[in-house]
């Protein structure tokens, strides 16, 4: 495959502009998670043109898989997230959202585009029989959501049972802190476990001018929220990855009354296990103040998203299909990503590939933009990836 693999940056190069016109396509039209129907239709017909793959539709929602195989090899899967955000888009791109209050301010859209060209280079190496094994390529409805039973869409896709037998999996996402021409990449626990809390605090409300007469529920929340905020340092190893932050408090309807309830809810980050338990714990004897105050509380903890754990060995492979480009080791942050459930059960790993403009955009905002010519860059190296699994064996005999 040398002659075949030492050209694909430069076949990478020449599809920038389908590339774009299908990352824009999407940008117009963003969809919410478990929404996404046009975009499915759309990733449809543009695999459906190229007359080589087996396509699966509806799989764990609007999800698609994509497969060809050649011969005996290893199942290697490229995965690519398909929902937008409820954000507002303040660009004036002339691509930027049709829909309004919807946005693909995380950069699906390029991650889909990226997996498109994958699938468009793919079928001209199958058709010149260039590889042997077999590819699925994974576009996944609802990473940013879950629905109501508190499933992303990777666990969907993942309990239809259409994944099993794959031997690898790969992903990227944008980053908009790298420029093109780079990549960050992180072996282990990279992005964080994401659990939320809803703590409710029962008192006795009353008149505002006799506090002696009521259980004050905004006093008991002072103690609570000193003690949660001293979790962060105290609790933690400090060589360990977890925090715990509140973003909501609500209470009260009026200046004069202490309300008898207050509502306490906030996220739980941390990138081990033992330390996510730990929190756990800390919270729930934290909540046990209000106790301790004449107070009554109840307390849920939503258990989301696990840590994303990239496996060394393809994150070699990577660095490997990424020569000549920027490398930067780094873990992604503290936010999340449901492609963790794939690498629970699957060696797998994603690099963030840098994609910053002159002036840098943050993931989630309403101005988010790439640098598009990241997106050849982004094909090369997952395709090139994909390639040296295949012709290695699989994970298991590198």
């Amino acid at each position: 495959m040398k002659t075949e693999k030492s050209d694909l940056a430069l076949r990478s190069d020449q599809i920038l502009n389908d590339l774009v016109g299908w990352r824009r396509d999407f940008h117009r039209f963003p969809e919410l998670s478990f929404q996404e129907k046009r975009t499915s239709e759309k990733v449809g017909e543009i695999l459906e043109s190229f007359h080589t793959f087996e396509i699966e539709k509806n799989i764990g929602g609007y999800g698609i898989i994509a497969t060809v195989s050649r011969g005996e090899g290893p199942v290697i899967g490229i995965r690519a997230d398909m929902d937008a955000l409820p954000v507002t888009e303040t660009t004036d791109a002339p691509w930027a959202s049709q829909h309004p209050g919807v946005m693909h301010a995380c950069g699906h859209d390029a991650h889909m585009a990226i997996l498109l060209g994958i699938a468009r280079l793919l079928a001209e190496d199958t058709k010149a029989g260039r590889f042997h094994g077999t590819m699925k390529l994974i576009f996944q409805p609802a990473e940013e959501s879950c629905d109501a039973a508190g499933k992303t869409g990777a666990m969907k896709m993942l309990e239809s049972g259409k994944l099993d037998g794959l031997d690898a999996v790969l992903s990227l996402h944008m980053c908009p802190w790298r420029k093109s021409g780079g990549i960050q990449w992180n072996d282990g626990p990279s992005m964080a476990n994401n659990d939320e809390f809803h703590l409710k605090i029962q008192g006795s409300g009353g008149h505002a001018g006799y506090p002696q007469h009521v259980k004050d529920p905004i006093w008991m929340a002072t103690y609570v929220l000193q003690a949660l905020y001293s979790l962060n340092g105290r609790k933690v190893n400090p060589l360990d990855v977890g925090t715990i932050s509140v973003g909501q408090v609500h209470a009260g309807e009026a200046n004069n009354v202490i309300p008898s309830t207050v509502d306490m809810k906030g996220t739980i980050r941390s990138y081990k296990d033992d330390v996510r338990d730990e929190l756990y714990k800390e919270i729930h004897q934290v909540a046990n103040i209000v106790t301790a105050l004449g107070g009554e509380y109840s307390l849920r903890i939503h258990r989301g998203e696990p840590s994303l754990i990239n496996d060394p060995v393809i994150n070699r492979i990577i660095k490997e299909a990424a020569c000549g480009l920027n490398m930067y080791e780094e873990p992604f942050g503290m936010g999340s990503e449901d492609f963790s459930h794939f690498t629970r059960k699957i060696p797998g790993a994603m690099f963030f590939l840098g994609c910053a403009l002159e002036k840098e955009r943050s993931l989630h905002q309403s101005d988010f933009d790439i640098d598009e010519r990241s997106l050849p860059i982004g094909v090369r190296v997952l395709l090139e990836s994909a390639y040296l699994l295949l012709k290695r064996g699989g994970v298991h005999s590198i």
